[in-house]
């Protein structure tokens, strides 16, 4: 079991790797149990408080799911992979709102940051897990390595983590 000192190591990282990643794939649970996920723009990274943010609507598929089943799945793809598993609840928190409003979103949701169907969505991780990837030669070293022993991929990988934030004082 990891350590807190391993876990803010961690924590820290997974920042890091998707700080500068705009849009993550949302993935809510249907009210027929399937998984769906949608692109979302991250509006903020917030590990010091354990969340992060998103704007959408409430006439949204998206919205009824989490109203019915709020555990989703963050996934971020860019220079490396990231994958975080959590709780999410809407806000409502004008000034917030105002302060992730951009044009962008304007012309995407056709509305403006007063419109009472705006709505802010609050991920609280549970749990995270990231992959390195590139062909750096930290990378090639690392798959050589596990190709020519018999440890699985899994045992001692340093391309992988995972961190568990309930292990973390709240």
């Amino acid at each position: 079991m990891a350590n807190q000192s391993d876990n803010q190591e961690t924590i820290k990282k997974i920042k890091d790797l998707i700080k500068d990643e705009k849009v993550a794939m949302l993935t809510t649970v249907s009210p027929d149990g399937k998984l769906m996920s949608r692109p979302m723009q991250t509006q903020e990274v917030g590990f010091d408080e354990e969340e992060i943010w998103f704007i959408t609507e409430k006439d949204t598929d998206k919205y009824r799911d989490i109203g019915q089943n709020p555990a989703v799945n963050l996934a971020y793809a860019g220079n490396s992979y990231v994958s975080i598993s959590g709780t999410a609840e809407f806000v409502q928190d004008d000034k917030k709102k105002k302060d992730y409003w951009n044009p962008i979103i304007g012309k995407v949701l056709e509305t403006s940051a007063d419109d009472p169907n705006v709505v802010l969505v609050k991920v609280t991780p549970d749990i995270a897990e990231y992959w390195e990837s590139g062909m750096n030669m930290k990378t090639v070293k690392e798959f050589v390595k596990k190709m020519t022993n018999s440890k699985s991929m899994e045992q001692g990988n340093d391309l992988k983590d995972t961190v568990h934030f309930d292990e973390n004082s709240r």
